[in-house]
């Protein structure tokens, strides 16, 4: 969330509707870069609408999976807290002339949450009255000029010309993480009953998850994004392939455990089912998901509840590694319970049961505890 002031917001005129002013506003959207140019959806004037249609300019799917409170979608808390991780640094919306006052109101709001330069463009030769009156206690300028415009388009930054990326391409190939083997474990650690200051992971119990490679960390980052618009369910995922950790695991961290400047993860054990509670390094890949499920999860529940999924999330959280193209490593075709296609996530924890239940009594291994 910003501390500082916001900057001043920009309404651009535009009093012959001039295809050049929508032509260089959407040329200017480069996500990358930090600029979002926001064309809203014809025909509709509802308020979640619009954040729907800002989370599609940030290439990502505008629908949240989950229940939330009163039935109220939180996508506009969602888009908060992605431009405050990403960082978005300019917004410009265009047909700001048909804003209702509900709508200009929330862009502001998202103006001042998130600290980020707001142009709106009208393309009429006067501010309409909705607008007008959104604005009356905001500090903004109003210009005419072209060159001034595009300049609020871009920042005063030259037009990029960047190489193609083939991580754009559709995502069909599945990427086997072995980090993953866990994330349905069945393991009970528990939330410890006031903050505590953990160290650092000392792997005893399990082994350390292998860490990715720069290729498939970016693969891995460029898939969630796009995968889905819930900052919980991704910042989970993400947690899941640098700790190793159970989704059991995962949800006894809160926002204060994160610590964006030290780059560390706080995850929780008190029954020391695992390893104990621990603070684990925070890749730079997936810092960008812890900061965005910290930004949501404060702006929509508080700092007393989870930072990444729930348990009961479970569905939610396979569906959207699915939809990423992430699993684990699958049985071989002979020991599959479901049919093939279909990703198996318990594999590992059924083989265990199994070696397990075919160990001698007296051959047993003693509990951890």
């Amino acid at each position: 969330m910003a501390l500082a002031a916001p900057p001043p917001i920009a309404v651009v005129l535009d009093p012959g509707d001039d295809a050049i002013h929508t032509h260089t506003a959407l040329a200017a959207h480069h996500p990358p870069s930090g600029r979002i140019t926001l064309h809203p959806g014809p025909g509709s004037t509802s308020e979640t609408g619009l954040a729907h249609d800002l989370l599609a300019a940030l290439g990502k799917p505008p629908l949240l999976p989950g229940r939330f409170p009163a039935g109220r979608q939180p996508a506009w808390e969602a888009a908060a807290a992605w431009m405050t991780a990403l960082p978005v640094t300019r917004l410009t919306v265009l047909r700001a002339h048909r804003l209702t006052a509900g709508r200009a109101m929330r862009l502001l709001q998202l103006h001042a949450l998130t600290g980020v330069h707001l142009t709106l463009v009208c393309h009429r030769p006067h501010l309409p009255a909705a607008l007008h009156q959104a604005l009356r206690t905001a500090d903004y300028s109003v210009t005419a000029d072209f060159e001034a415009a595009r300049h609020h388009y871009y920042g005063g930054t030259a037009i990029e010309h960047l190489p193609a990326d083939e991580l754009a391409r559709p995502v069909g190939r599945w990427l086997t993480l072995p980090a993953l083997d866990r994330l349905v474990s069945y393991d009970s650690p528990r939330l410890c009953d006031t903050p505590c200051t953990p160290p650092p992971i000392v792997f005893r119990h399990r082994p350390p998850p292998v860490p990715l490679t720069a290729r498939i960390a970016q693969q891995v980052a460029h898939r969630l994004h796009a995968a889905t618009a819930h900052p919980r369910l991704a910042a989970a995922i993400a947690a899941a392939l640098f700790t190793g950790a159970s989704l059991q695991q995962l949800a006894t961290a809160r926002p204060r455990d994160y610590d964006d400047t030290a780059a560390t993860l706080v995850l929780h054990d008190r029954t020391r089912y695992t390893d104990g509670c621990a603070a684990y390094p925070v890749p730079p890949w997936a810092g960008i998901f812890l900061r965005a499920a910290a930004c949501f999860t404060r702006l929509v529940s508080g700092e007393d509840q989870e930072l990444l999924a729930a348990p009961g999330d479970r569905a939610h959280l396979l569906r959207v590694a699915e939809t990423a193209r992430l699993r684990p490593p699958q049985p071989p075709v002979a020991r599959r319970k479901g049919p093939v296609g279909r990703v198996e996530w318990d594999w590992r924890e059924r083989q265990e049961a199994e070696r397990y239940e075919a160990t001698p009594a007296g051959h047993a291994r003693p509990s951890r505890r």
